[in-house]
């Protein structure tokens, strides 16, 4: 079939679904095979249908075209036979197992016989490999997300998941355009035709068209239907051409309203030059040409298309269900639902904004005027801020006179930097703050600006021209753009009629504008210049609206409240400044405004009626309500975090609810012991720097501060802060006296006695050979060790009366665990001593499979089963690291022996790509997934970065070894990320160091000396990455506080190895537990694996060191610009 007959066919399959033929859609979707439809495959799957799952697959593959669609059907059919077995259904069973299951068995016919051998058992989970094996749903579901994943790599299916993008009823426009092109070829063209007839050409000779006998089916009737035909002015034969493609905006801005304000809109409004912003959102349409060309229609529904469309009317645009497959991974179990927490805030919440780096910290304002911000994971509230003014008397008179008139203040808005180093408050009165955020309870003011007369009622940051801003609206009804580092008005847009209710800014096609809504309904865009406003619409409702994009900006959302408590939620079609779709699902009378918001570019939430509503972006209706457990207010105000795996929602009882998906509960679950001693600091007193945090104090001697546009005298570093480089000026610093006292009475933790802390020797009957890598379980219920032998060792944790959790702890023993056909998880050495080789092993998210090598193939286990399910990699140039992507388990970095990474896909069993740069052999490889980068280290003692979007490099720095420090050439480096993702620990036998990822900066170092002397081992962070547990060669293992990288206990090896071997054995690897940050192991020399804990009496190892004369800066400061010694290279973000 020709490209052309391809198209027409997706054009139908359009033209289907617009006109709801879904049967006929799926049929044509199978039968021609040039679109799997995922949406449908996944609904069919989960309702279970699998004869019609089978009929749709057909089309597109068979069971033996490849191993990929082997694997699917195999799938399909094996979770068909399994629900039979969980009905007891033995004859439907037995059914499935000889006509569907059995064509596998030429295959695998070892597994044939385990799966017949169900048949024998009561319950099939007794079988081991089944024993997770859930209900029905779970295990659909399940399926599902592993079909998806064979689909995707199935070459059969390439350039098959994308539907083409196309505009809507394109089908319906290619027509018009025909019958547009017949009717100029007319001779004498009569002005309105009334065209009845597709069967022939047009021609206004013959009256009303030439027409066979009308079949008994007519199914083009359909066009006879007016709505979705688009204006034909732009489709005739030879449209003028157009120099430049118009910007998002251009539809909203083509024809703007008359601007009252002459003042600010003094520019040109007609088409300027293409390199000015202004040009591109205030173009024209295109003018029609001088023969205007005539869009069809039926003569009884022309008066319908001469009606001029209100704004609130849904436009044209319509969207194919199965255009972007990536939303079909989604499905109602993405949404947070379950309440995970409840916090007590003590005052009825006003605005709630989750950090965008530190996913469970949460800062929240109050109607009393209080700023708090909470570690929700942990239910601690890290600092709390009550209202003040700073400097009254640099305040307006109208100021001062309001505070006098009414003292009371709420805040009307909270919102963090994009980077999350400030963020601002708007307060019902004049005022905006913002504060320096330096980690746990480290809040620091920035700036007061006297914003707006009356109240401020929105804010929000903004990056014009890689200059950080603060945006802000009030009662005043003027938008004000401020600089955020200095506090200086940068540009003031007046125009709205009445005050301002909320900002939007946003950025196309390099293009920074700013949407704001005011009370009257109007909304505005503005761009950053002083030509006044290009947008003047009505919004639903005509009061309240608050507008946000999509997380990918690519879609536009409102959700207002009329004065008479009627709710709109709408999605905007931007290229014409109309009303794409409108949802449903409210209340004709809300009590409240309805606040909104949205999370992973496909759901949308809205508090109304003391529920959490929610809808799919792509579907009007409601998809589904929560409760929260009851005790939501009316109109709950609420907030996802960046992944949308936590829902903040504030309930009745002035406190907030933490609604969690599985991912969130994950999350929450790594705090729950988390210690925040490190944060409990009182407001007022000496309070410690973020690893990292480009806003560090110059003075040696930093409190609480004062900080104002001019105030002070003392300088602090901004680089890196979203970008901007300046710096703020006049941070006020003091000391006081509790601090001082703390640090005379601060003493540092010695474990020297087995009785000082808890430990326990993992029991081991295999052959004893020192331990090369060692790792705990992701679930926490089991750790996994690789010996320098080449064999792994596998100990899990029982669950029972003294062990509840089933996770790993001292006080009871594991089981050092094997499968019952007693085969070890042994890698392949090829031709290699194991005992030469760099052991590395890498395990997947879900804990079923590690993958591991010992200086030959790399080898990919099964964890239940120890089978080997794959080799691959073959040395020369053997494996020395390997490292997961953190999106997709079947990429995998690999550092090789010959110094390269090759980035290699598990499934395809391809090199994606090959990395050079490192001299000697690959040592320690670490992903960040906020970053997207990837970073690498290498026995050359060198760091580099790599942007995992394209495996560019993007950075690289040698490891700063300290002088006189002898570096043995069989030395590695070692690198994890914190995490937050942006900052990273490296280690080496000389030292510990903390790096600033963006600018491959080195923050923070430790070399060893005084109390631990001797070489360091290795290192990790606690999982909750306020610890750091490194060991060293003389058996000791220090404890230390990253932010410092100053030691908090030191516990010798006396207290964890018999006294006879004290100066022979010592660790060379320590891992840290998933879940529980005070407990760590050790790998021993000997071949043993110890796992610490502290004495439960103390819950912890030591107490962090104090901060010395208020600066406890864990950043290396920069000089400025200009200065020596500067250094100012490009940030790769």
């Amino acid at each position: 079939m020709s490209s052309l007959s391809r198209e027409l066919v997706f054009l139908i399959l359009q033209f289907l679904d617009e006109e709801k033929f879904k049967e006929t859609v799926h049929k044509l979707e199978q039968e021609s095979g040039f679109f799997f439809n995922m949406k449908y495959f996944e609904d069919q799957v989960l309702g279970g249908e699998w004869e019609e799952v089978e009929r749709y697959l057909s089309g597109f593959t068979k069971v033996d075209d490849n191993r990929y669609s082997m694997k699917i059907f195999f799938e399909i059919r094996k979770q068909k036979y399994l629900e039979a077995l969980d009905k007891a259904d033995r004859a439907k069973a037995v059914e499935i197992l000889v006509k569907d299951l059995k064509v596998f068995a030429s295959f695998n016919e070892e597994l044939y016989k385990e799966i017949t051998q169900l048949l024998t058992l009561d319950n099939f989970r007794e079988n081991e490999q089944l024993s997770k094996y859930g209900d029905t749903k779970s295990a659909r579901n399940i399926m599902l997300l592993e079909l998806k994943k064979l689909i995707e790599a199935n070459p059969l299916f390439r350039e098959k998941l994308q539907f083409p993008a196309l505009k809507a009823s394109r089908l319906r426009t290619l027509i018009n355009q025909s019958l547009n092109w017949q009717h100029q070829l007319c001779k004498n063209p009569r002005p309105n035709p009334d065209i009845k007839t597709l069967f022939v050409d047009h021609n206004c000779g013959q009256q009303n068209g030439a027409r066979p006998p009308q079949p008994a089916n007519n199914f083009m009737g359909a066009f006879a239907k007016p709505t979705p035909f688009p204006p034909v002015a732009s489709h005739t034969a030879f449209p003028p051409p157009s120099t430049n493609p118009p910007s998002a905006l251009a539809g909203w801005m083509a024809n703007p309203a008359p601007v009252t304000h002459t003042s600010l809109s003094a520019g040109p409004v007609g088409l300027s030059s293409a390199a000015n912003p202004a040009a591109l959102v205030k173009r024209p349409r295109t003018p029609p040409v001088n023969t205007p060309p005539v869009d069809y229609q039926s003569a009884d529904s022309e008066h319908l298309l001469k009606r001029p469309r209100p704004v609130g009317q849904p436009g044209e645009e319509v969207s194919y269900h199965g255009t972007n497959h990536l939303q079909c991974l989604y499905s109602q179990d993405d949404l947070p639902k379950t309440v995970a927490q409840t916090l007590n805030q003590g005052s009825s919440i006003m605005s709630m904004d989750f950090h965008p780096v530190q996913q469970t910290v949460l800062l929240v304002g109050t109607i009393v005027g209080d700023i708090a911000i909470w570690e929700v994971g942990a239910r601690e509230k890290l600092a709390i801020r009550n209202f003040k003014v700073w400097d009254l008397a640099g305040c307006t008179a109208s100021m001062q006179a309001a505070l006098v008139k009414e003292p009371g203040v709420s805040v009307n808005r909270v919102v963090w930097s994009p980077d999350g180093n400030l963020f601002g408050v708007a307060y019902s009165k004049h005022i905006v703050h913002t504060y320096t955020y330096n980690g746990g309870g480290d809040v620091r003011q920035h700036l007061e600006i006297d914003a707006h007369i009356g109240g401020v009622n929105d804010l929000s940051f903004s990056n014009p021209s890689k200059q950080l801003c603060i945006i802000t609206c009030g009662d005043d009804k003027i938008i004000k753009v401020w600089d955020a580092i200095t506090g200086r008005r940068l540009y003031t847009f007046e125009g709205h009629e009445a005050p301002v209710y909320s900002i939007c800014p946003h950025h196309k096609e390099n293009i920074q504008f700013i949407f704001s809504t005011a009370i009257d309904g109007k909304i505005k865009a503005w761009l950053y210049d002083h030509m006044g406003s290009r947008v003047d619409y009505d919004a639903p409702g005509h009061w309240c609206t608050t507008m946000a994009y999509s997380a990918d900006g690519t879609r536009l959302f409102s959700c207002g409240t009329s004065k008479e408590g009627e709710s709109f939620l709408v999605e905007w079609n931007e290229s014409e400044g109309a009303i794409k779709r409108t949802y449903q699902g409210f209340r004709k009378r809300s009590m409240g405004v309805v606040q909104f918001d949205t999370t992973r570019n496909r759901f949308l939430a809205a508090g109304d009626e003391f529920v959490i509503k929610f809808w799919d972006m792509d579907n009007t209706n409601l998809l589904t309500t929560v409760e929260g457990d009851g005790g939501l207010p009316a109109s709950p105000r609420l907030r996802f975090n960046k992944d949308g795996s936590l829902l903040a929602v504030s309930t009745s009882d002035n406190g907030i609810k933490i609604l969690a998906n599985a991912d969130g509960l994950r999350l929450l679950q790594r705090y729950e012991n988390r210690s925040l001693d490190s944060s409990r600091v009182p407001p007022d007193s000496v309070q410690k720097v973020a690893p990292g945090n480009a806003l560090a104090i110059v003075n040696a001697t930093a409190g609480s501060t004062t900080v104002g546009a001019e105030r002070g005298s003392a300088s602090v570093s901004m680089s890196g802060l979203n970008g901007d480089t300046r710096s703020i000026g006049d941070v006020k610093v003091r000391v006081t006296e509790e601090s001082i006292e703390k640090n005379k009475s601060w003493k540092l933790t010695e474990i020297a006695e087995p009785s000082h802390c808890r430990s326990l020797k993992l029991p081991d009957n295999l052959p004893a050979s020192k331990i090369s890598r060692l790792i705990y379980t992701n679930s926490g219920v089991a750790i996994l060790a690789l010996a320098s032998n080449a064999v792994h060792k596998l100990w899990k944790w029982q669950r029972n009366e003294r062990n509840a959790t089933g996770k790993a702890t001292t006080s009871v023993h594991p089981q050092l665990w094997q499968p019952a056909s007693g085969i070890l998880m042994t890698n392949d050495i090829s031709d290699t001593n194991p005992e030469d080789a760099a052991p590395c092993f890498a395990l997947s998210k879900n804990d079923s499979y590690v993958m591991s090598a010992s200086g030959g193939k790399v080898s990919l286990f099964n964890m239940m089963t120890f089978k080997t399910m794959t080799t691959f990699m073959a040395p020369p140039a053997a494996a020395t690291f390997l490292a997961f992507h953190p999106q997709d388990n079947n990429i995998i970095a690999i550092g090789m022996e010959d110094s390269t990474i090759q980035i290699y896909n598990v499934r395809v069993d391809e090199v994606k790509s090959k990395l050079k740069g490192h001299q000697k052999r690959i040592t320690g490889l670490a992903f960040s997934h906020v970053l997207n980068v990837l970073v690498s280290s290498g026995a050359d003692a060198q760091l580099f970065i790599w942007g995992i979007d394209s495996w560019e490099k993007l950075r690289s720095k040698p490891l700063q070894i300290p002088p006189g420090k002898a570096v043995s050439p069989q030395s590695i480096t070692r690198v994890q990320f914190h995490q937050d993702q942006i900052h990273f620990l490296a280690v080496h036998e000389t030292q510990l160091a903390i790096y600033e990822t963006t600018k491959l900066e080195r923050l923070k170092q430790w070399v060893p000396h005084e109390s631990l002397p001797a070489p360091i081992s290795n290192a990790t962070y606690s999982c909750d990455s306020q610890l750091i547990y490194a060991s060293f060669i003389d058996g000791a293992v220090g404890v230390f506080n990253p932010e410092t990288l100053k030691l908090r206990c030191r516990i010798a090896a006396s207290a964890y190895l018999p006294h006879n071997v004290v100066s022979t054995v010592y660790p060379l690897v320590v891992a840290a537990h998933p879940s529980e940050s005070n407990q760590f192991s050790l790998g021993l020399s000997d071949g043993g694996v110890v796992v610490l804990e502290p004495v439960e009496s103390e819950g912890k190892w030591g107490t962090g060191p104090p901060v010395e004369n208020g600066a406890v800066s864990s950043v290396t400061i920069v000089p400025k610009a200009g200065t020596p010694g500067s250094e100012q290279g490009p940030s790769f973000l």
